[in-house]
């Protein structure tokens, strides 16, 4: 019998919204400006402007001295790692196994499990680069494909994070539970990420239906999942090639979150800190205003039930984490060292870092290169349900296994 054909829906069938011109002077610059003023000027008056000044530049390079070449150490771990994984097929063995679970909890297919696999070990947009592969594309249905925004997202810096979260010594009565704490909250991000490809997928169905295929699905079939490419020469020469090419990614990896913590972490941490501990202010890195912590103590009566954070310092962590994954845990060891967060908060931290990993930051690009940034706001909405909920289900799966323990 004939095979039905399959509609087929290219990837530019949908139009993108146009680029537009403005006028040289407009509105918008005296908005930006207003509120540059406003922000800057609030801040200066509290800290004074010079202090304000020279805090934010040694407030960035701190970061960049202590924090960043710390996480770019791990980040070449891990890329190497994740290469080695790669290249001697155990990422395949591990695609083999999560097949059949991708249909059940995502609604996708199982060559979307790859890219799990691939954003896990590296970054975001990782799962791009195989969503721009016809052979790997043929597997989806159109309104399957946006929602690969939301699933590679959710687990972008997966390995890095948790490295660095297990590599922090925590000290006091709740270090033994410390490897479970991060162990909660990947699967945390394993919850929000169903929460918010399945949101995403509700969103694109209305606007594909759900019978269309991507381009090359007229003869979809598992043959390439069965094969991967290897480098050539003996066992010997793929795995140093693989160690040297992963831990050049990883290299790599580094210098992008560069301007993603300094920017970001400098901003979240004059929010979050406050003087010095003579209660003026110095210049010196990591003095604040302590706006952070003010509004958690405001907002605790939702926060405490939902998150269980130990103090209200720790909402910084989620938040920075919207725009940087490594700068939101770059505030980690602070807070830890002064006894502001635990075990229990390492495991919400652990969630919502991987889940939202800077979703604010790569979403748009990411849809654009999808060629749907129209439902970039969708996929912006699906993902911060999404985090929400990771850092509620590591919360209560971590307080219910300590009770246990």
């Amino acid at each position: 019998m004939e095979k039905k054909k399959r509609k087929l829906f290219t990837h530019r069938e949908k139009p993108e919204h146009p680029t537009t011109e403005k006028n040289a002077i407009s509105l918008e610059a005296f908005i930006f400006l207003g509120v540059f003023i406003l922000i800057f000027g609030l801040l200066g008056s509290k800290m004074g402007m010079i202090n304000l000044l020279n805090t934010m530049m040694n407030t960035a390079f701190d970061l960049l001295i202590n924090t960043v070449l710390y996480i770019m150490g791990i980040a070449v771990l891990a890329g190497a790692l994740g290469a080695l994984l790669t290249e001697f097929g155990v990422v395949s063995l591990i695609n083999k196994l999560l097949s059949p679970l991708m249909g059940i909890l995502y609604g996708l297919p199982g060559a979307a499990s790859i890219g799990v696999v691939t954003t896990y070990l590296s970054d975001n947009p990782a799962i791009l680069t195989l969503a721009d592969d016809t052979s790997f594309r043929r597997y989806f249905r159109r309104y399957q494909l946006p929602a690969l925004t939301n699933l590679g997202t959710a687990f972008g810096m997966g390995a890095i994070i948790t490295a660095f979260m297990l590599g922090l010594q925590l000290t006091g009565t709740m270090e033994g539970h410390f490897g479970i704490a991060v162990l909660v909250g990947n699967l945390g991000a394993v919850v929000g990420s169903i929460v918010s490809t399945r949101i995403m997928l509700r969103f694109t169905k209305k606007v594909y239906g759900t019978e269309a295929w991507c381009e090359g699905a007229e003869d979809a079939s598992h043959a390439d999942l069965n094969k991967r490419t290897i480098r050539s020469g003996s066992i010997g020469n793929r795995f140093l090639g693989a160690l040297n090419d992963g831990g050049a990614s990883g290299v790599k990896m580094g210098f992008d979150i560069i301007p993603g913590v300094l920017l970001i972490c400098t901003f979240v941490l004059i929010l979050t800190e406050g003087p010095s501990a003579t209660g003026e202010y110095t210049g010196a890195a990591y003095e604040g205003v302590g706006a952070l912590p003010w509004l958690g103590e405001k907002l605790s009566f939702i926060l405490k039930p939902l998150f269980g954070f130990t103090s209200a310092e720790c909402v910084s962590v989620p938040i920075t984490a919207l725009g940087a994954a490594g700068a939101a845990i770059g505030l980690v060891p602070g807070l830890l060292e002064t006894g502001m967060a635990t075990a229990h908060d390492v495991a919400v931290f652990t969630a919502m870092c991987m889940c939202w990993s800077g979703y604010l930051s790569t979403h748009l690009a990411m849809m654009n290169s999808l060629k749907c940034n129209f439902l970039t706001g969708n996929a912006i909405i699906s993902h911060t349900i999404g985090g929400l909920c990771a850092g509620v289900f590591a919360n209560w799966a971590y307080t219910l296994i300590a009770m246990i323990l």
